[in-house]
């Protein structure tokens, strides 16, 4: 069986991760301002965000541990937005855990971008 594999660079990998957490923080801030919202179309977010998110997997498959691990956090990303956007009783709570999940993001891509500096570089 020939089995064909794309070897992606240290640089490819971190930048798209990069982008990947900062399409996912724009979805998160979208549901706290208004000002988020009107300055990007919510279409060509969910486009960019998606193959983003295509692309990072593809370029996870090599290890399917991160791939869980990165999966996980945009689906819970994705619930926590879902769940402010359609509201309710339990907004308040939803805004923490979104808030919460934000701030992680945001150490993370910050991480992500002094490596990726390095790396260019380099």
């Amino acid at each position: 069986m020939n089995v064909q594999t794309t070897v992606h660079s240290h640089i490819d990998v971190t930048d798209t991760l990069v982008r990947l957490y900062l399409f996912l923080a724009q979805s998160m801030d979208r549901c706290v301002s208004e000002a988020a919202r009107s300055d990007y179309p919510e279409a060509e977010l969910q486009s960019h965000l998606a193959s983003t998110k295509a692309a990072v997997m593809d370029m996870l498959a090599v290890n399917p541990v991160v791939k869980a691990k990165v999966e996980g956090e945009c689906n819970r990303v994705h619930a926590l937005v879902v769940a402010c956007v359609t509201g309710g009783a339990a907004k308040a709570v939803v805004l923490d855990e979104l808030k919460a999940e934000r701030a992680v993001l945001q150490h993370k891509t910050m991480a992500l971008s002094d490596l990726l500096a390095v790396f260019r570089a380099a």
